[in-house]
């Protein structure tokens, strides 16, 4: 393996909580998966509050168009509620998508940050998931490069990227999110991007810790271009995955109660209808909520 490769498979071997092992070797066991990634806050804290988020990759090809598929799963564990989001797709798609090869911008903006392998089938699926995270980290170094500063700090390039990507999907996220990212997962980008960038044969000179990159003008403007034609369908993909999910997120109104409730102490009732109809639902669900407060404001 690369220098980088190693980094990544150290990485992937984060211990994480019991628990979450066993929710994943469910899932796996149900699906038929080659792997199981875990990843998001409760990764970093150890906690199990909240919602755990999955990445559930299959064998094959990809059978859906829109992916990945998002389902939301409880399970009860030692007398306690386990809450998951888990999002499946095949590897292959997956391995694209982190190679840059795909119009999503997605998968290799999000495994560039921390994420642990928390359950393969065999070691063929363990070194195909190495690596694709670690062309996930190439392909986030390209782009850092080609819209960083001509010399910096690793930061400044990281920074660069995630404002970009952020600003590329259709997603709310407070201003200098990209800064909260570099911060709270400090020791996993700490010398990532020299790995990265030597991986992807992208030469630089260091300076203590200033980085210049050296890129050919013309290879800049292809990695810009081919930016640009991502940006632009970044918003388009993201609101044609969420209208899917509004109609397949298996779970969705329990979900969406367990989250209402979280955030305003108000229970919402999961009927049948709306456990079935979750979109057609809201409405009804939303004036009920607004009654609620308006009873308890009274």
């Amino acid at each position: 393996m690369s220098a980088l490769e190693t980094r990544i498979a150290a990485q992937l071997d984060a211990t994480v909580d019991p628990a979450v092992e066993h929710f994943a070797e469910r899932l796996a066991e149900e699906s038929g998966a080659l792997a199981v990634l875990f990843y998001g806050s409760n990764l970093r804290t150890g906690s199990l509050e909240g919602v755990l988020d999955y990445y559930v990759l299959l064998p094959g090809p990809q059978k859906e168009k829109i992916w990945p598929r998002v389902s939301y799963r409880e399970w009860e564990h030692d007398g306690d509620i386990l809450r998951a989001k888990i999002a499946t797709m095949s590897l292959a798609t997956f391995a694209e998508a982190a190679r840059g090869e795909l119009l999503d911008t997605t998968i290799w903006a999000r495994f560039v940050q921390p994420s642990a392998l928390i359950w393969q089938r065999n070691e063929a699926a363990r070194s195909e998931v190495v690596a694709a995270i670690a062309d996930a980290a190439k392909t986030a170094a390209r782009l850092a490069v080609a819209l960083g500063p001509q010399s910096g700090q690793a930061e400044e390039y990281w920074r660069a990227l995630f404002r970009a990507t952020y600003q590329a999907e259709f997603r709310v996220e407070k201003a200098g999110r990209e800064d909260s990212i570099l911060s709270v997962n400090a020791a996993h980008f700490d010398g990532l991007l020299p790995l990265a960038m030597d991986a992807g044969g992208i030469a630089y000179h260091r300076d203590g810790a200033v980085l210049t990159p050296t890129m050919e003008p013309s290879e800049k403007r292809r990695i810009i271009n081919w930016w640009k034609r991502r940006r632009r369908m970044g918003k388009p993909l993201n609101v044609t995955r969420l209208v899917k999910a509004s109609t397949t997120f298996e779970g969705a109104a329990r979900y969406a109660a367990w989250k209402i409730e979280r955030h305003t102490g108000v229970p919402v009732e999961v009927t049948p209808f709306r456990e079935k109809h979750p979109v057609l639902a809201a409405p009804g669900v939303l004036f009920s909520l607004w009654r609620e407060k308006r009873k308890r404001a009274g």
